[in-house]
């Protein structure tokens, strides 16, 4: 029989300390990083419309090219752009853009935001220059401030 100190295959042993995990609060995505992940954002959802049109050809053929033609251009865009940005937002907190550069959606808390603050964030990119909100003295736009959402580093 041999003594546990010298067994070869016994797992190695380590000493486990309890650690003052401080919780630190979230940091704001700088401007240039919110304007990058707009432009990523934008690419994706004109490739996202590209595959959504292919799609619906694909599988009714000419019936299908015929009722997206139908569509109003702008009514079939801001449906894309809601089913791109609440899917993802409210699935997995940021879009590919926010993916790309690092940041999140969270809501005033840190936490991830309800899905209500996600389609309410999401309605709100359509007020007439929202883009411009931007430019006030705190750097978010009305489509954060109104539903209490922050879009924070996430690395």
């Amino acid at each position: 029989m041999q003594d546990s100190n010298n067994n070869p295959y016994q797992p190695p042993k380590s000493q486990v300390a309890d650690v003052d995990s401080e919780i630190l609060p979230p940091v704001p995505a700088e401007r240039w990083r919110r304007f990058v992940t707009y432009v990523i954002d934008y690419i994706c959802f004109l490739g996202f419309s590209f595959l959504i049109g292919v799609v619906t050809v694909l599988l009714f053929g000419n019936a299908g090219a015929v009722f997206l033609q139908r569509i109003p251009n702008l009514l079939l865009g801001v449906c894309i752009l809601i089913v791109y940005y609440v899917t993802q937002e409210s699935l997995f907190s940021r879009t590919l853009g926010k993916l790309v550069t690092g940041t999140r959606v969270v809501n005033e808390n840190g936490g991830k935001a309800s899905f209500l603050q996600i389609l309410w964030r999401t309605m709100c990119r359509f007020i007439p220059f929202e883009a411009f909100s931007f430019f006030g003295a705190e750097g978010r736009g009305w489509h954060d401030r109104i539903p209490r959402t922050f879009v924070v580093k996430s690395r």
